[in-house]
């Protein structure tokens, strides 16, 4: 399969997916090229273990890891910067804002404090989430495409419902 049949068979899955990890359109565009690149250098590699969407849901997933570990460095450069650099010279942390295609006006804010209490989840139960509540997967999918055992995706999908419903008791509590 070429690049490009590749792309137009799964870029509407890897942007979407990558969107649900950082809820920005340029950001999810950004990983999405990303994401493209290493399945252009690494098609050889592949050894057709395991479907070939489910090798592309791990880089997805993998790239979109990558992304916000590296922008969270950014912003707290951005912060110490700003400590030492009085003169307006320093970065500035920027923060991203919600933009998801299809949402109504009116529910964009508790969907964005839902993402915003996804967000704080450990990466592989936030993972199993995403890939279970969001993109439908079951969970023997979920535990082909994180390389785990269905009872340990079970175990962190669990994990993530009660750490959100913790979360979502505390940020209501402080309304």
């Amino acid at each position: 399969m070429s690049l490009q049949e590749l792309y137009n068979t799964y870029g509407k899955l890897v942007y979407n997916l990558s969107l649900q990890y950082v809820q920005n359109r340029e950001d999810a565009e950004e990983i999405t090229q990303d994401v493209f690149v290493a399945i252009h250098l690494s098609i050889d590699s592949f050894k057709e273990q395991s479907k070939i969407s489910t090798w592309i849901y791990r880089i997805t997933i993998n790239k979109s890891l990558d992304f916000i570990r590296s922008k969270n460095r950014k912003r707290r450069f951005a912060v110490l910067t700003s400590l030492f650099f009085a003169d307006g010279n320093e970065a500035h942390a920027e923060t991203s804002h919600f933009d998801h295609p299809g949402v109504l006006l009116e529910q964009k804010e508790k969907l964005q404090q839902l993402y915003s209490l996804i967000n704080k989840l450990p990466p592989n139960q936030k993972t199993a989430l995403i890939l279970n509540k969001l993109e439908n997967k079951s969970q023997q999918e979920i535990a082909e495409i994180m390389n785990l055992s269905p009872k340990s995706v079970e175990s962190l999908i669990q994990r993530a419902k009660v750490g959100l419903e913790k979360r979502l008791k505390l940020s209501e509590g402080k309304q």
